[in-house]
């Protein structure tokens, strides 16, 4: 039987939505680099910053910030929700992040990541 690897998540510029993302969910960050992996980005003519894969580890399932190619979908390919014990206190700190809002219920709020993918926000 599988299990969950990942999340993989397309992105116009990765890095800036794994950022985000890091920083929206607690205990995450953007795995680090380490000397050969800069190396073999370097290489290749990439750094972190262009990176068309990007990993965020935390406690629970991975993300993967992937490069997206082509014509966006009319419908983002990911959508995640955040569970928060002060629903309105997280949408105000997502959206000093650089999320948007897009509409609420009395059950979640719809925000977009800043490269206008939605997710929800809702309460535990």
């Amino acid at each position: 039987m599988g299990r969950l690897k990942e999340i993989v998540i397309d992105c116009d510029i990765p890095s800036r939505v794994a950022r985000f993302w890091a920083a929206a969910l607690d205990g995450y960050q953007v795995m680090p680099y380490d000397d050969a992996e800069l190396a073999r980005l370097a290489a290749i003519g990439l750094t972190p910053e262009t990176d068309p894969t990007v990993m965020v580890d935390g406690p629970g399932t991975r993300l993967c910030f992937h490069l997206r190619q082509g014509e966006r979908p009319a419908r983002n390919r990911v959508h995640l929700d955040i569970a928060a014990s002060d629903r309105r206190q997280e949408v105000d700190r997502l959206l000093s992040l650089g999320a948007t809002f897009v509409r609420e219920t009395d059950a979640y709020t719809v925000l977009n990541d800043p490269e206008g993918n939605n997710f929800c926000v809702t309460s535990e």
